[in-house]
């Protein structure tokens, strides 16, 4: 399984907007993704226009060739782009360790 964590900064006073939009194209956008596993979203304390998103993958390909290069990825930056203050850093993981 491959993490994928992106850093997002968005426009100041955006949270609510941000939070319902952020939810709803993981749901009903990159869920229906071919390798999508589950997803986390975390927002900042001390800095509440930052989120960190977690996406897992089956494999690092399902991410970066299935859904990057499919039109549902047009979709779902149509959903979150415009909440975008710039681009986000995005970057993959594997496991190492873990506890339950």
């Amino acid at each position: 399984m491959i993490l994928e964590h992106a850093d997002i900064r968005i426009h100041p006073g955006q949270q609510a907007a941000f939070d319902e939009a952020i939810k709803r194209g993981v749901e009903t956008v990159i869920s229906k993704a071919k390798g999508f596993e589950g997803y986390s979203v975390n927002k900042g304390i001390e800095s509440p226009e930052r989120y960190i998103l977690q996406i897992f993958w089956s494999t690092l390909e399902n991410h970066t060739v299935d859904f990057r290069q499919s039109p549902e990825f047009a979709n779902w930056r149509a959903i979150v782009g415009p909440f975008f203050a710039g681009p986000p850093t995005v970057e993959h993981f594997t496991l190492v360790a873990a506890s339950a």
